[in-house]
């Protein structure tokens, strides 16, 4: 997965007609490639069985798509997770489902609604729940800046331990390939070079704006938010409300610090910041095949041509 600028995971930029730019980001699925601009998305998968390549384009017209509230500064970083949980997961059950042979796909809200709130409740319990119960089992004193440093560290931990869990199964190992292929599609298309396999190869599985490296911000960001609120000497009860209530606002903030980061990575002091955010990357990224990167590559130029850009 990977960050936007907008609001999505890695950003294109690509001027219109006027002077300002938009951005298309980019996520990996099962055996393909989501990507997306201002407007619309596409999704490429490519069979297993007969090594087609398929797929699936749509328009964003929502209100969180094209609402000017949720282009506000803080505002945008929720707007980027609910996309992702809300898009992405359509995408990652499309892309499962036709990887595998289905001919019709059909998807709907309440499937991806009970799939997103399972997500959401795994997710809080194992980075929210667990961090908080380590942490009250190794300091005393709960609340204080002692508690919230060890909280971070298992949060830290719990996500690295995770990622290398996952990514030792073959079938994530792909999804990490696809993700690979994301990146350098939108690497080498940032960078100028023609759009053709051969290029892609050599541009870099890093990049700046990436989901995962965002992971490391929310762990930072997490601990200065948290240490603010253990100056207030809060009980159980408190704390617990304190990192519900801190999720949205950890969120917000975190984005607008990847958001600057990736806006000024050529300024010395940032490009030492940016190393612990790339670094993470190489956890979820593998180097593709060159079929992944013809996936990639029908993605990008898919939406490109929704976009009423030339391919």
């Amino acid at each position: 997965m990977a960050l936007p600028e907008e609001p999505t995971p890695e950003r294109i930029s690509l001027r219109t007609s006027g002077s300002e730019p938009f951005f298309y980001g980019g996520q990996a699925v099962v055996e393909g490639v989501l990507m997306r601009g201002p407007r619309s998305y596409a999704v490429a998968v490519r069979k297993r069985n007969s090594g087609e390549i398929v797929l699936d384009q749509g328009e964003l017209s929502g209100g969180l798509y094209i609402g000017r509230f949720w282009k506000l500064p803080f505002v945008r970083g929720l707007a980027l997770l609910a996309e992702q949980m809300h898009l992405g997961m359509r995408s990652l059950i499309w892309s499962a489902a036709v990887s595998a042979g289905d001919q019709e796909v059909e998807i709907g809200r309440r499937e991806i609604a009970i799939t997103i709130a399972i997500a959401v409740a795994a997710s809080l319990l194992l980075f929210i729940g667990l961090p908080l119960l380590g942490a009250g089992f190794a300091v005393r004193r709960a609340g204080s800046i002692g508690f919230v440093v060890v909280e971070g560290l298992i949060r830290v931990g719990l996500v690295i331990g995770y990622l290398l869990l996952i990514g030792s199964t073959r079938d994530v190992r792909r999804v990490f390939q696809y993700h690979g292929a994301e990146h350098k599609t939108i690497n080498a298309f940032e960078s100028g070079w023609q759009l053709e396999v051969g290029r892609l190869r050599r541009a870099s599985l890093l990049h700046p704006r990436c989901g995962t490296g965002f992971l490391v911000v929310v762990v930072v960001v997490s601990v200065l938010v948290f240490g603010l609120v253990a100056l207030a000497q809060p009980d159980w009860p408190e704390l617990i409300l304190s990192r519900l209530l801190g999720v949205p606002i950890i969120a917000g903030v975190s984005y607008e610090c990847i958001r600057f980061m990736a806006r000024h990575r050529s300024n010395s002091v940032v490009k030492v910041l940016l190393i612990p955010v790339l670094a993470t990357q190489r956890l979820t990224t593998r180097e593709p095949d060159d079929g992944m990167l013809e996936v990639a590559l029908a993605a990008l130029q898919a939406v490109r041509r929704a976009e009423g850009a030339a391919a």
